[in-house]
């Protein structure tokens, strides 16, 4: 796709202002750093906060009187656990229980959900709910383009926020639920979710209000990220990346994503085979390794274990908060924490230990 094809969001001219380098992602110009560079973006979510222009997520509104069993059937957690004001981590899956998309499912109202899909799943996801529909009493639409998606995230998120959001308690909002208040001179969602393992919110606003919410919070103190830092912080909290670490030819299951599928809740789609793999036992599991010495494990690199090469790092780099290499990789299941491996970096076997993530659990989040 040339540079023109791209597409832009609505704070594209705000990367451009700031001279962020430009990369393709998901079918849009989309900033990986800004001339401070990932390392110091990476640091200033850790310490004080980042903004991460996120609005090339997709949005789909679900509405209808079966709004949330069409949502359940369609999803491997129980969105009937969800109050108005929550929002919750789910996955859809494939008959196959190969994962279509991880997602967030907010409840906005009794019959009103909005499902948070993966920027380069969005035709896939459409096509895949719109095949589910059918069956039930709902409207789909989709808000991608009409949304700006503002993420603030560090342990001064909240401070910089309030004034932007006068009449709404920040503090009030815990994790993992929102409110609809005002932001700036427009009226969105406030959320308290993230994805970087400190405290933060993702603002969901009109995209015309986004230039004016992002320069009030850079004009606050936060310092505008890039895809890079966002990539970096969420591998130190194991945080599972699409096309990475889960994809359609894996499962919840074996991405240690369990905790998400709800076998007891009724029907939904991948079920039958998410039940059979955990009654029949798994072959593989997502392990987070630990890099013992220096070097940087670049997804695609192999992984031995045993002897063996039984794998590929999936993501990976060197961590800039922890400052030595970490990465996942699909390992036999008979792996464990604490097993020794290898990945082998160009002509190097660089050792390395097999650690439960989160590989960072310093953050400012508040569960």
């Amino acid at each position: 796709m040339s540079a023109e094809e791209l597409k832009k969001t609505a704070l594209f001219d705000e990367h451009v202002r700031l001279n962020g380098k430009l990369v393709p992602f998901a079918g849009y110009a989309m900033p990986v750093q800004y001339p401070s560079g990932i390392r110091a973006e990476h640091q200033a979510v850790r310490e004080t906060a980042g903004l991460f222009d996120v609005s090339h997520m997709g949005e789909f509104r679900i509405r209808g009187a079966d709004a949330l069993s069409f949502v359940s059937y369609a999803t491997t957690n129980d969105p009937g656990q969800l109050a108005v004001g929550d929002a919750q981590y789910s996955a859809m899956c494939h008959e196959s229980g190969g994962v279509v998309d991880d997602l967030l499912v907010y409840r906005l109202g009794e019959a009103d959900i909005r499902l948070v899909v993966n920027a380069a799943n969005m035709e896939k996801d459409w096509d895949h709910l719109s095949g589910i529909a059918s069956s039930f009493d709902v409207t789909m639409e989709d808000e991608s383009d009409a949304i700006g998606l503002i993420a603030l995230q560090g342990p001064s998120a909240e401070r910089l926020l309030a004034p932007l959001t006068e009449g709404t308690d920040l503090a009030s909002i815990g994790y993992y639920t929102f409110v609809e208040g005002r932001i700036g001179d427009g009226e969105g969602v406030i959320s308290r979710t993230g994805y970087t393992g400190e405290d933060g919110f993702e603002l969901y606003l009109p995209a015309s209000e986004a230039t004016a919410a992002w320069r009030a919070l850079e004009d606050a103190g936060a310092v505008p990220a890039g895809l890079g830092a966002r990539d970096s912080l969420r591998l130190e909290m194991g945080y599972a990346l699409y096309g990475n670490d889960i994809d359609d030819e894996t499962t919840a299951l074996e991405a240690g994503l369990g905790w998400l599928v709800k076998l007891d809740k009724g029907e939904f789609v991948g079920r039958e085979a998410l039940a059979a793999q955990k009654a029949d036992g798994l072959t593989k599991r997502l392990r987070g390794i630990r890099l013992l010495e220096r070097g940087f494990p670049r997804p695609g690199y192999d992984v031995r274990w045993e002897g063996e090469v039984v794998g590929r790092v999936r993501s990976g780099t060197v961590s800039p908060t922890l400052g030595h290499g970490i990465a996942t990789a699909y390992l036999p299941a008979s792996s464990t924490f604490g097993d020794s491996v290898e990945i082998l970096i160009r002509d190097d076997a660089i050792p390395g230990e097999v650690v439960r993530p989160p590989f960072y659990d310093g953050g400012s989040l508040k569960r």
